[in-house]
């Protein structure tokens, strides 16, 4: 029986860090080659880190990369190696290099250029036209990237009709909630309708705005998955593919003869590479079941917030983060992510209270610091709040108390917890949600000030979810239940709640939803059964607003569509759906 050894590598590549990302290229293909595998597969633009963005532009980046390649080249004796990276020849490609023996022998160029929510790749590559298949130990296999593999009609089949029996899929695929299944679905059907092995290979890590989730996995001629890795960890794949099935389970079914002859050609060029011919090898060392973590939607959310915070942090250069602490549910949620992502050492909260802090949130706020083992610093805002009232009472004389005044108090946090941040050095982790990002339930210049914005594409209804998760992974709760069951409120005047000028969170969540995520026509949106008021006030809130997104820091996409890499809307804007 034939067999094909194949290893997925499964990497944090950091955008720019070519000396890095290649010593842990290197590092991975020992790896794979310790345990006789034919080829190592990385993802997407490995060598580079994903996206690379503007860093496209640069054209000593694009050599420096070139570079790099040819000396991860003269480390692969004896293994086959697919890496993504930077290929230029007139133009610029989104490519996978295909390595033996220290050389290169081959590049793929991707087809398919997504130019769709976060992806721009049309701004920055030129598609290929060529679909190799290289035989490697005697087993042809198609290399190509992505986009590629979710078209029907694509590379694969030309691939397959050109007798590969492996697809290898690189990739540098965005998490979102719902995208495990889907991706699953797909490959299930790619596999399946071409009668190949599909191994499929995903970055992993978190990289500005967008974080990868992993999840690299091989699925079989029948499209069920006979290898899968962990989400949201680096790890190495490796799996022994009984390639010998691949001719069976076409005999067995004979659709790919019927397809339309001619088809493929008009999809790319087939060419056939050998690389090295089948040598049988017996003393293989036997390889451990991957025994992944299978996470839930909640459970897939709190990692990749975990995970794009680290990787936030350390691949910028900080160190310690900083988080204004109220007592309320979104600053628990954002300080148990970060003591989660760096450890509490690293994590330091404040406490701003002011004349309408309530005793009770000043109480959760310390027991919450407590809980997390960080913490707590306590500056009361009273002193300030009254320095500029005092300076300003001469122009607000004869006006009735509002919003101005509210604002005023974050506003003093704002500038408390950014002062903090200058002086040591260390980065505020702001605490909005994506209900009050998208209402512009928030103050510009307040609690908006800060680096990164951990839950902006957390609607507040998954903010309660994401805690009880928290707490139901320890064995006490890690959040105090009296944060979690308290009513919402800014506390920024007596006996103020979130619902005096929102709807109910849980009838203005769906409506966002609705509206911001699927794009749903307002008569749509009220065939849901909302009230006509609520969702008039929801989507003037949402239009209204775009102005205080656009000067929002940049925070983890979770959802579908997030609000500014996602969604884009003018600022300037007149139109109305009702």
């Amino acid at each position: 029986m034939r067999t094909f050894r194949l290893a997925l590598a499964q990497i944090n590549a950091t955008v720019g860090d070519l000396e890095g990302n290649a010593e842990k290229i290197v590092e991975y293909i020992d790896r794979a080659r310790g345990l006789n595998a034919d080829m190592v597969a990385f993802p997407e633009l490995a060598l580079t880190g994903y996206p690379p963005e503007d860093l496209l532009f640069k054209p000593q980046f694009i050599q420096d990369n070139l570079a790099r390649l040819e000396q991860v080249a003269k480390e692969s004796q004896g293994i086959a190696v697919v890496l993504g990276f930077i290929d230029a020849d007139a133009d610029v490609y989104n490519a996978a290099a295909l390595i033996y023996d220290r050389r290169v022998l081959g590049t793929y160029r991707k087809m398919y250029l997504p130019n769709y929510g976060v992806f721009d790749e049309d701004r920055y590559f030129k598609s290929g036209d060529v679909c190799p298949v290289y035989t490697v130990n005697g087993t042809p296999v198609g290399v190509n990237i992505c986009e590629d593999i979710w078209y029907a009609i694509g590379p694969t089949v030309v691939q397959r009709d050109a007798g590969a029996e492996v697809i290898v899929n690189i990739n540098g695929s965005p998490f979102h909630t719902g995208k495990r299944s889907s991706r699953e679905r797909m490959l299930a059907t790619r596999a399946s309708d071409n009668g190949l092995f599909v191994a499929y290979v995903n970055l992993v890590g978190g990289q500005d705005e967008l974080v990868f989730d992993g999840g690299s996995m091989v699925l079989s001629p029948e499209g069920d998955i006979v290898a899968q890795a962990s989400q949201f960890k680096e790890e190495l794949l490796v799996a022994d593919l009984e390639v010998e099935s691949v001719f069976r389970s076409r005999l067995r079914e004979p659709r790919s003869r019927r397809e339309k002859s001619g088809m493929s050609e008009e999809i790319g060029r087939p060419l056939k590479v050998n690389v090295s011919e089948f040598s049988p090898d017996g003393a293989r060392p036997k390889l451990e079941k991957a025994t992944p973590c299978v996470l839930d939607e909640v459970g897939e959310v709190y990692e990749a917030l975990v995970t794009g915070t680290r990787d936030y942090i350390e691949k910028c250069g900080f160190e310690k983060v900083l988080i204004a602490i109220s007592g309320g549910v979104d600053s628990a949620l954002v300080a148990a992510i970060a003591v989660d992502a760096l450890g509490g050492d690293n994590v330091v909260g404040v406490s701003m209270p002011s004349r309408f802090s309530s005793e009770g949130s000043v109480l959760d706020a310390r027991e919450l610091a407590d809980n997390l083992g960080i913490e707590l610093w306590s500056v009361p805002i009273e002193p300030p709040f009254e320095a500029f009232l005092d300076s300003l009472s001469p122009y607000f004389k004869g006006t009735d108390w509002g919003v101005a005044e509210e604002n005023i108090q974050s506003r003093i946090r704002g500038n408390l917890i950014m002062a903090m941040s200058n002086k040591f050095g260390w980065i505020v982790l702001t605490t909005g949600n994506k209900s009050e990002m998208a209402t512009g339930y928030a103050t510009i210049y307040g609690d908006m000030s800060g680096g990164f914005a951990v839950i902006k594409d957390v609607p507040k209804t998954l903010v309660y979810e994401l805690c009880r998760h928290r707490n139901d992974k320890g064995e006490k709760p890690f959040i105090p239940l009296s944060i979690i069951e308290k009513p919402p409120s800014a506390e920024l005047r007596p006996d103020q709640l979130d619902e005096d000028s929102l709807p109910p969170y849980a009838t203005l969540d769906p409506i966002l939803k609705a509206y911001v995520e699927d794009d749903r026509t307002y008569d749509e949106i009220l065939g849901m059964g909302f009230e006509e008021a609520d969702v008039q006030r929801a989507i003037s809130l949402v239009d209204r607003n775009e102005y205080k997104r656009r000067q929002a820091p940049p925070g983890i996409k979770i959802t579908p569509r997030s609000f500014g890499r996602d969604r884009r809307m003018p600022i300037a804007n007149r139109y109305r759906p009702f």
